[in-house]
């Protein structure tokens, strides 16, 4: 029997040491499969309660709780925490491969005692049936982009109306022209500093021939804001804040985007350029960077959908002081122990990505500059 959410009396205050035992119970009894939890889902699940709450788990180590008992026992949470919870579980069975139908049910029924309906249930039902094609389907029927329309791309800023949330503009000199003259903001600048995250790169600025789609291009505005570089582990590191500072729950939507292309391969395409590229939340040190990003974006102030920010009324600001105004918070110490890096340091710019910078370059004309990004 579903519990339902409360009407009043409804608990509100940070989980405690005890509450978060209990939640680290039902994560681990819901999402392990037979035999325990993998090496992957340990040490997720143990970075994300000691970044979320500041107490450890053990993941190892946790006495078994049925989905009811759960339920009962969040009975005072509304459904805001409760949903965040059931997204935990979802993301620690995500990156199962297989994933086992077991998993999927029993992920499925915690979320269903739990009054809890969230769109990527069904994108996990259909990675354990493998029906791979059907889960793209329900990314885009369930996901982020589920309620676009027209009017939603207004801040992209394109000459024409974007029907496609993820379509490219590739011939739109008016765009093109916009992002180019970001070189023309003082240095320091979050304008200025997006232009030489481009230039470094050799990335065509949207609007331009082999650009990104405009509304993946908002999230190289977080790169520089947030102090992430551009190597897949960081792509991960960039959607994980994204997805856990903006209030609507399907945001999440992106954070499981990425980590199907890039840790299971469970998706071959998305986002109109990514293309899958497994085994990098598995890196060495990824599921603590990947905690801290999200840790991030829930202490931002309000609910921030970060891809429908107007950045380019805020590019010729210091990207100190807007920070500051988005309520961005540093990164913790874990996470640069981590290898947590910037696009501006070493390890914050790949190998193919600095080689088109110099092709870029040479190209144009001009002497290669990559403002103190190098290869790890």
């Amino acid at each position: 029997m579903p519990v339902p959410l409360p009407a009043d009396d409804v608990l509100l205050v940070p989980p405690d040491a005890d509450e978060v035992a209990l939640l680290g119970r039902g994560v681990v009894s819901a999402v392990a499969p037979a035999g325990g939890c993998t090496p992957l889902q340990q040490v997720l699940i143990e970075a994300m309660f000691e970044a979320m709450t500041g107490h450890p788990v053990d993941a190892t180590a946790v006495e078994p709780i049925g989905a009811g008992a759960f339920a009962q026992a969040l009975a005072r949470r509304n459904e805001a925490f409760r949903t965040r919870i059931v997204q935990v579980m979802l993301l620690a069975e995500l990156i199962l491969v297989p994933l086992p139908e077991e998993v999927a049910d029993r992920v499925a029924s915690f979320a269903a005692e739990l009054s809890v309906d969230d769109g990527m249930l069904a994108v996990a039902r259909r990675y354990a049936e493998g029906s791979l094609g059907l889960a793209a389907v329900d990314f885009e029927r369930n996901g982020y982009t589920a309620g676009w329309d027209a009017s939603r791309a207004e801040v992209l800023g394109t000459a024409a109306a974007r029907d496609d949330a993820w379509g490219l503009a590739v011939d739109d000199p008016a765009l093109a022209g916009r992002w180019g003259s970001l070189g023309d903001l003082p240095d320091g600048t979050l304008g200025k500093l997006v232009w030489q995250f481009y230039r470094a790169r050799g990335f065509a600025f949207p609007g331009e021939p082999g650009s990104a789609p405009p509304l993946l291009a908002q999230h190289d505005w977080v790169h520089v804001l947030a102090d992430f570089g551009t190597t897949v582990e960081s792509e991960l590191e960039v959607f994980g804040l994204i997805a856990r500072a903006n209030d609507d729950p399907r945001a999440f939507s992106l954070l499981a985007m990425v980590v199907s292309l890039f840790e299971t391969g469970y998706l071959r395409t998305g986002a109109g350029l990514f293309e899958y590229d497994r085994g990098h939340l598995s890196q060495q040190g990824v599921p603590v960077r990947l905690a801290d990003a999200m840790r991030r974006g829930a202490l931002m102030p309000g609910s921030r959908d970060l891809l429908a920010q107007e950045w380019f009324a805020l590019a010729d600001r210091p990207v100190e002081v807007v920070r500051a105004e988005l309520g961005v918070p540093p990164k913790g110490p874990r996470a640069v122990a981590a290898g947590s890096v910037g696009p501006w340091q070493r390890g914050g710019i790949s190998a193919f990505q600095a080689d088109a910078g110099r092709a870029r370059a040479a190209a144009e004309g001009r002497p290669y500059e990559a403002w103190g990004a190098e290869v790890g």
